[in-house]
């Protein structure tokens, strides 16, 4: 994964509170909590350069005492994380999600003061571990097998410069581009590490892949023409069997994914014999439990995407390159308004209700 970064983790400990003054009924102040609070511009791993010890500590609270009986609260430590940051606990459990610069999410709770029901002992605040698991906020996501040509196509529609090789595995981290369309209207596509078979069961970059699939609006998947094979030692699969083998560790990894609206763009169209493979593959597509004869059993998907267009291009020749972007650009648009249709009926339905 090179020095990419997408999970953390930090020892947070809020503040103890303050000792209360039994003589005059005097209450501590309360400990200072520490909250994590989601900015723009922050990585993990500028997080981890700045803080090697990675350890946030929030003030105690003030003592009771003669001049102010009520003791003052502790400050509270902010800790600046990324977007699209998920809190988890030590055991796995969700703590909450950031996604918009200025959320915040309570790590840990400072302690009470010292009153009359403590017996003016005051109490310490929470302290624990918690992880920090990025996934990737994009509108699109590239989903295809190692040399499909994504890293490729994503610097022909955006300004995304990855690297690019013909061997597989050249993407190792996630690469995140920006295509720009005339009215400024701004669409992100984020180029994923490359699948292999058994990626839902954690082989290769499995989960470190997928997850950042979750966050994505929209499916993008690209296949090779001609078909795919990762190394001697593997399969040989046409264009058809790595739809359906995508589509296949999307469903066993998590079947919502499945929900998505995706696009299929089938790259490399310049090559020789393409406009066969091309045919037979649309043919195929038509029909597809026609064909499931030709993958063994368990790598047959429960259900098979629908894909909302079908482009053929070529990140060689620019060939479909503009008429991809016209198509992403109008799916996403549709979504909106979908997504605004709904809010709006919720909204009539709830002055209804109130009414």
């Amino acid at each position: 994964y090179g020095s990419f970064i997408d999970a953390l983790r930090l020892y947070v400990r809020a503040g103890s509170g303050g000792m209360g003054y039994p003589r005059l009924g005097g209450e501590g102040g309360r400990g200072g909590d520490v909250w994590l609070v989601a900015r723009e511009k922050v990585t993990l791993k500028n997080m981890r350069a700045r803080y090697p010890q990675k350890r946030f500590v929030a003030g105690a609270g003030a003592n009771s005492s003669v001049k102010a009986l009520k003791g003052e609260k502790g400050k509270d430590c902010e800790v600046h994380v990324p977007l699209g940051i998920s809190v988890l606990c030590e055991d796995g459990k969700l703590i909450g999600e950031l996604n918009t610069a200025g959320e915040r999410v309570l790590a840990a709770r400072g302690g009470l003061g010292g009153s009359l029901a403590t017996n003016f002992m005051p109490c310490k605040g929470q302290r624990r571990i918690v992880r920090l698991d990025l996934k990737l906020i994009a509108d699109v996501g590239l989903v295809g097998f190692p040399n499909a040509g994504k890293s490729s196509l994503l610097s022909k529609i955006s300004h995304a410069k990855p690297q690019i090789a013909s061997y597989p595995f050249t993407t190792v981290q996630p690469e995140l581009g920006k295509i720009m369309y005339t009215d400024y209207k701004q669409i992100s596509v984020a180029d994923l590490p490359g699948l292999i078979e058994g990626a839902h069961a954690n082989r290769g970059m499995g989960h470190k892949f997928l997850k950042h699939v979750e966050r994505t609006k929209q499916l993008l998947l690209v296949v090779d023409v001609s078909g795919f094979q990762l190394s001697i030692k593997t399969q040989f699969r046409t264009a058809f069997e790595t739809v359906l083998l995508l589509t296949k560790e999307l469903e066993l990894y998590k079947e919502e994914l499945l929900a998505k609206p995706a696009l299929l763009a089938v790259n490399k169209m310049d090559l020789p014999g393409a406009k066969d493979n091309w045919n037979e593959l649309m043919k195929q597509l038509e029909k597809p439990q026609d064909f499931f004869h030709l993958l063994e059993e368990e790598m047959i998907p429960a259900n098979t995407l629908e894909f909302k267009d079908i482009i053929p291009i070529s990140t060689y020749s620019g060939e479909g390159i503009e008429e991809l972007k016209t198509s992403l650009r109008k799916s996403i648009d549709e979504e909106a308004e979908q997504e605004n249709e709904e809010y709006r009926e919720k909204k009539l339905l709830l002055l209804r209700t109130s009414a």
